[in-house]
């Protein structure tokens, strides 16, 4: 299952890197600060080992799209979730659903002249 939500960030985090059983790993973490709702919520996000390379283009203060999933697991009788990452994507500005409408260029060759009909009455019919 997988979630979208879009928001500016806010802060990011250094990576982190590591050994384990199954050898080396990195993480990313991340603060967005979403505007969907009436009160903003600040949301960290985790991308994990080749995950860490989409985030590369992204600073402070823009606006993303994040699609990510949410995991919770026991340790020591204590539940822990993670709320991991696995795309970012920026969100252009100017277009809120995106996709915009954009209209094609015109120059004043495009605009009829106005003639003179000789009648009084601009109106066709």
């Amino acid at each position: 299952m997988s979630f979208k939500t879009k928001g500016k960030v806010l802060q990011i985090l250094p990576e982190v890197k590591g050994t384990s059983a199954r050898g080396d790993w990195k993480k990313q973490d991340f603060v967005i600060e979403t505007a969907e709702d009436q009160f903003p919520k600040k949301i960290c996000f985790t991308l994990f080992n080749d995950k860490n390379s989409t985030f590369e283009k992204i600073k402070p203060n823009m606006e993303v799209e994040v699609t990510f999933s949410v995991e919770s697991r026991e340790y020591n009788e204590k539940w822990y979730s993670n709320i991991n990452a696995f795309r970012v994507d920026l969100v252009e500005s100017g277009s809120g659903s995106g996709s915009a409408f954009n209209a094609p260029p015109f120059s004043e060759s495009d605009i009829p002249p106005i003639g003179d009909s000789g009648d009084k009455d601009d109106l066709p019919f």
